[in-house]
């Protein structure tokens, strides 16, 4: 039996499918959008979806910590 890889943590195709879901949905909410547009000033290299997600869900998550 092979053993497949994912990357970033993710353990089966099914976790690839409910990541995927979430993506989406975070990228059309009204949150990220204005997260996006506030940073759309700032000079950095393309990001992906996948790493624009990741980026907002990181800070956002840091701004509740504190």
């Amino acid at each position: 039996m092979a053993i497949t890889s994912f990357p970033s943590g993710i353990q089966s195709p099914g976790d690839e499918q409910v990541w995927d879901s979430l993506k989406r949905a975070i990228a059309s909410s009204s949150g990220f959008k204005r997260w996006q547009t506030e940073r759309s000033d700032e000079r950095h290299p393309p990001l992906s979806q996948d790493q624009l997600v990741r980026r907002y869900l990181r800070e956002t998550l840091e701004t509740l910590a504190y």
